[in-house]
């Protein structure tokens, strides 16, 4: 973990939403800006599926964030303004508890002895370690992917909370399309051998099962239009050097699919990822209302204004998703603003296409009452 990351202890045992209960739960955090004096300039980023805490540079790690270009002085998230946290999720393997985490009854990782994770988990905990951080309310809470879910389902479960929402290439609930995608890759994992039931011995994960499934997400997680626009039919320039073998890697776009999957195998613990991946499919907003309908859900936020953004060659979230949201938010009372963004980039474009994201954030947060 960086110099910059912190570490909160919850109090014990942490009881999860779908039966279970970890004995003891540690989260960590990393942190941008000053808390101001009456503590209401904070606001909570909660991550994706991958991330850890280190969102963005700082004196303790200089080292390049995963929004870094959003998060810093004078930028869309101001630090001069606000007070930036963001929380490893609970069921990460990056300094929060997890299956990779030691069990302290058994001295051993969890592995799928850790009981079954929900979103609705991932937001109490972090909710919990606010409170323990002094913060009772937040400015605001953001989140893209996995984390705009984890953000609508903030403001739904403690609506007294929270006074601002912006929601990112996310959704009320999964479609069944990106269940399948996410299923074939937990597939791709269940089928190495190395997988052993999922008690795989530390430092031996399914390698070959995780490249796998790393590079089915990837092509999910970009669009045609990128693929065609940033490879095109560039052929590799080993492709006749010795050794070369049938059916090796023969085009620009494999290559960059091999040498990002072989990067997150390293980084990244099978079980966490099967987990949270899991925790995707999982969630309904609808489960917060009697009449089990997401926009009913969405009728206990009482925060003053949101923002949802959307891609339109999103395919995982497609936009219409978004528009949902919005459209729910609007029934619901609040002030929202919906933009659907021309980005080709696909669901990871709040990562990378900076001239679209940075201005839309930007306002919202520049124009904000208080």
């Amino acid at each position: 973990m960086s110099g910059a990351t912190k570490y909160v202890n919850l109090d014990r045992p942490f009881e999860m939403a779908l039966g279970g209960a970890l004995p003891e739960v540690t989260l960590a955090y990393e942190t941008w800006g000053e808390l101001s004096p009456d503590r209401d300039n904070a606001i909570l980023l909660f991550t994706g599926l991958s991330p850890s805490a280190h969102a963005a540079s700082s004196l303790e790690d200089p080292s390049r964030g995963w929004w870094e270009f959003m998060i810093g002085p004078g930028r869309a998230l101001d630090t001069t303004r606000y007070f930036i946290i963001c929380i490893n999720n609970l069921g990460s393997c990056f300094g929060s508890t997890g299956p990779a985490s030691t069990n302290p009854e058994t001295g051993r990782p969890y592995r799928l002895d850790f009981p079954e994770l929900s979103v609705e988990d991932i937001v109490r905990s972090q909710r919990l370690a606010l409170h323990k951080l002094g913060i009772e309310r937040l400015h605001a809470v953001v989140g893209a992917s996995l984390g705009g879910m984890s953000a609508l389902a903030f403001a739904v479960q403690y609506p007294d909370d929270v006074d601002e929402l912006m929601v990112i290439s996310a959704a009320t609930r999964a479609t069944p399309f990106a269940i399948a995608i996410r299923s074939l890759q937990r597939d791709c994992i269940k089928s190495d051998p190395c997988w052993h039931g999922g008690f795989y011995p530390e430092g031996q994960q399914p390698q070959e099962g995780m490249r796998l499934a790393r590079k089915l997400g990837l092509m999910s997680y970009r669009s045609p239009e990128e693929w065609l626009e940033r490879f095109g039919r560039e052929r590799v320039d080993w492709l006749d050097e010795p050794g070369s073998q049938p059916f090796d890697i023969e085009f620009q776009v494999e290559s960059y699919l091999e040498a990002n999957a072989r990067k997150f195998v390293q980084v990244c613990d099978a079980n966490c990822y099967m987990y949270l991946s899991r925790a995707m499919d999982l969630f309904d907003l609808g489960d917060h209302a009697e009449d089990g309908d997401p926009t009913t859900a969405l009728r206990k936020i009482r925060a003053t204004r949101a923002l949802v953004l959307g891609v339109e060659t999103d395919f995982l979230f497609p936009i219409w998703q978004q528009k949902e949201v919005a459209d729910g938010l609007k029934h619901a009372g609040l002030s929202t603003h919906y933009m659907p963004l021309s980005s080709i980039q696909g669901h990871d474009a709040f990562l990378v296409d900076k001239a679209r994201f940075i201005p839309v954030i930007a306002e919202f947060f520049s124009s904000t009452s208080g």
